[in-house]
């Protein structure tokens, strides 16, 4: 469909005998937050990684923006317009915010990261670098070193390296992951801001987060989808309640909050 930003058909990939992604399919149109949730060991971080071209699938295919890149190595969906974060950050902490963010516009134009010091002084890199800590609320943090951030802003930092590839699908893995509720909030609003300028995958446990954010969920078991839909169909179902809580539905467990 034409209006279809990413088409997953049939995507599965098996490790060992473990099925971690079961003929997964999907269809995501451009613009949307869409959140997959699961119980740990569903599949959601194989997903990612699949689509952004680090594991390779045995079967299915993923079209995006009607191009089959199912074969496509990262780099190249990078140039698409694919971008990820993951659930441990991986930055540079001798180098400041800005630098890092300098070297993601470097590596999205080809440059060659041995160059990494023309990456402090060419303003065509930090120019953009700067434009997108902005966007993720650390303008006033630019200098700062990374290894004197909060682990809070590394996370903001590594979703502004992801804007710095220019992404229209942004793929995000657990940006929650380790937050305190402060800073929580301040990752929710931040991702509500970009809401419209591109599509975003979220990855998440935080349901908080979830629901505050996505316009439709889907609900991963055991690499197989069990349900997708808007946030209140995916409250109201009976296979969502059975995933997360068994045959306990009165449970009184954090996650049952959102149910």
């Amino acid at each position: 469909m034409a209006d279809l930003l990413l088409q997953i058909t049939g995507l599965t990939k098996h490790y060992s005998g473990v099925v971690a992604a079961d003929a997964i399919t999907l269809d995501i149109p451009p613009g949307e937050i869409h959140a997959v949730i699961g119980p740990n060991g569903a599949g959601k971080t194989t997903l990612i990684g699949l689509l952004a071209g680090e594991i390779e699938p045995q079967g299915g295919t993923i079209r995006y923006d009607q191009v089959d890149i199912t074969r496509l190595p990262v780099y190249r969906r990078n140039l698409l317009g694919l971008a990820r974060t993951f659930q441990i950050t991986s930055l540079f902490p001798n180098f400041t915010a800005l630098d890092n963010v300098a070297l993601a516009v470097q590596a999205h134009r080809g440059h060659s990261f041995r160059f990494w010091r023309d990456a402090r002084r060419e303003e065509e890199l930090r120019q953009p670098a700067q434009a997108a800590l902005a966007r993720v609320g650390l303008a006033d943090r630019a200098r700062v070193r990374v290894d004197r951030l909060s682990h809070g802003e590394h996370r903001q930092l590594e979703i502004a390296m992801a804007l710095a590839m220019q992404p229209r699908l942004l793929l995000l893995d657990e940006p929650m992951a380790g937050l305190v509720p402060e800073e929580s909030a301040r990752m929710v609003e931040m991702l509500r801001e970009l809401k419209g300028s591109m599509t975003i995958l979220l990855v998440e446990h935080d349901m908080d987060a979830v629901f505050a954010l996505a316009d439709r969920i889907t609900v991963l078991v055991y690499g197989r989808i069990i349900a997708t839909g808007h946030p209140a169909t995916i409250r109201a179902d009976a296979n969502v309640r059975q995933a997360y809580l068994g045959e306990k539905e009165q449970a009184t467990s954090r996650d049952s909050q959102w149910i």
